[in-house]
């Protein structure tokens, strides 16, 4: 790549990979851990459903309570990481999960495997995470681009094969032993490495903010002694150091508001309840939008999100979120749907479907490794695009091709290269278009927005699978699954019209 070329003359584009290949290699272990977690379980959800006395259609509230959980918890995580650094962001939320994994052996209190489930959601802030943190060690190179798309690919690459394992395992495993709680306990043994690895072999560099305010105040000191406000010296920027405590609040209050109204809608339809949760929701927001625009150093900063070159970025992890994150309980319990007794489904087994899993993760990762070779012939915003683009063709074939297995493999294999390269482009254009002491806030929001799009489509596919009623062994209709296979090709088709916005050069390296 001619970029990265001119970067390293003598040594080739090698060498401001190397310059953070150290802690990449540490943080492809947590990205191993994260595809673990987000892949054992799928093949696992009837086994968990019919444990806790919950039918198909309600597996889906295990999605959106640990999907309102990372909404929730996320942006404010990954702000903090801009001003005490990602290394300690990692390392709490690694924390937590791990003791939210030993908890989820409880299968016998089902309200406190709801609450792990929720606790377990603080892995979605690892990505978001690590790509501000290699980012910031990028910027120093003056290729942060060129240096966190390749870092994003792998990151995403290994998140992915942690996925497969995670499937094949988790399927595997639940058929050799016959005990769910003994299944359970492999990602709790695997989280709690996770931990140590963060402890001993992550570290982190000055927080972006200070960095930046380092720099600036170094300057400002080399022509006069005297403090100004752009060295971030004043008492009211001393204040906004602080964070932004307020704006925090209203953002957690906004999103709790909304998940409620999402729940409610979920449970008895659109009325009254949920639409008093919407306007609760509507006038939090009006407030943070208020705080966050008076704050010197908010939580969430919409001027930098509203740019031409930030807002259609994070509308796309919004839609985005809806099929890689609102779909896989559906594609699960579809995959277990016995056809002799519905008419519909394939029919497989806990083991059976996770092979089915691991095919769709495998071309994710596939998708995800791609990105690098691929942004050395398309700028970023094209690749976004044509990610996009696959993911709509993907899940459109789902409507006239689901009746075998080889089909709806097809389908998922197309559906899983677009999904993968947009899982492993979007935190580093949300980096790109961000000013250096924002770049935590930015990936974080791309998260937590794509996160909260799953929570949306997650409460709406659960209306769609219950729509009709359960069947006799819990099943949902066909119709419910062509629904949700319909809103994640038009989701995903619309983000591709939302890229366009963007300037084709707005994500590159200067």
């Amino acid at each position: 790549m001619p970029r990265s070329r001119s970067l390293t003359p003598a040594s080739g584009p090698s060498v401001p990979f190397s310059a953070v290949s150290a802690v990449v290699g540490a943080l492809v272990l947590v990205e191993l851990t994260s595809g673990v977690l987000q892949g054992y379980y799928t093949p696992l959800l009837t086994d968990i459903a019919r444990a806790l006395g919950i039918t198909d259609a309600d597996v889906t509230w295990l999605e959106a309570v640990q999907l309102a959980v990372s909404a929730l918890t996320v942006p404010l995580l990954a702000a903090a990481g801009d001003r005490v650094g990602h290394r300690k962001v990692l390392l709490i939320s690694s924390i937590v999960t791990a003791i939210a994994s030993w908890m989820l052996l409880a299968t016998g209190a089902p309200w406190l495997f709801f609450v792990a489930w929720g606790l377990q959601g603080l892995y979605a802030v690892w990505l978001p995470a690590e790509i501000a943190l290699i980012h910031t060690r990028a910027r120093s190179l003056g290729a942060p681009g060129v240096v966190t798309r390749r870092s994003a690919g792998l990151l995403v690459g290994a998140l992915e094969f942690g996925v497969i394992v995670g499937a094949l395992a988790g399927g595997q495993l639940i058929t050799l032993t016959g005990s769910l709680s003994l299944t359970l306990a492999i990602p709790a043994i695997v989280t709690t490495l996770c931990v140590a690895v963060v402890f001993f072999w992550v570290k982190d560099p000055a927080p972006a903010g200070a960095a930046a305010r380092a720099a600036g105040a170094s300057e400002v000191t080399a022509v006069t002694a005297a403090p100004t406000p752009a060295t971030g010296s004043t008492p009211g920027e001393r204040d906004s150091a602080r964070g932004d405590i307020a704006g925090a609040s209203l953002l957690a209050l906004t999103i709790a508001a909304l998940m409620g109204a999402l729940s409610l809608l979920r449970v008895q339809g659109l009325g009254l309840p949920v639409l008093a949760f919407a306007a609760i929701a509507v006038v939090f927001a009006l407030l943070l939008v208020r705080q966050e625009l008076r704050h010197a150093n908010p939580t969430l900063d919409l001027r930098v999100l509203a740019t031409k070159r930030q807002g259609p970025v994070q509308i796309t992890a919004f839609l985005f979120g809806a099929s890689v994150l609102g779909a896989q309980a559906p594609l699960s319990t579809f995959a277990r749907t016995d056809p002799a007794v519905t008419g519909h489904g394939l029919g497989l087994s806990s083991g059976q479907t996770s092979y089915v899993i691991g095919a769709y993760v495998l071309s994710l990762a596939l998708g995800a490794l791609a990105l690098g070779p691929l942004t050395q012939r398309l700028a970023l915003r094209d690749a976004l695009i044509f990610g996009a683009l696959l993911t709509a063709v993907g899940y459109a074939l789902f409507l006239p091709n689901h009746a075998s297995l080889a089909g709806v493999i097809l389908n998922m294999v197309v559906a899983g290269l677009g999904s993968g390269l947009l899982v492993a482009a979007l935190p580093p254009a949300a980096a790109a278009a961000a000013p250096p002491e924002r770049t935590g806030m930015a990936t974080g929001a791309t998260n937590a927005i794509k996160t909260l799009g799953g929570a949306f489509a997650s409460a709406v596919f659960g209306l769609a699978l219950a729509h009709g009623g359960a069947g006799a062994d819990g099943s949902a209709p066909l119709s419910g699954y062509l629904t949700v296979w319909s809103i994640c090709s038009g989701t995903a088709l619309l983000a591709a019209l939302f890229l366009l916005a963007v300037p084709r050069s707005a994500l590159q390296d200067a």
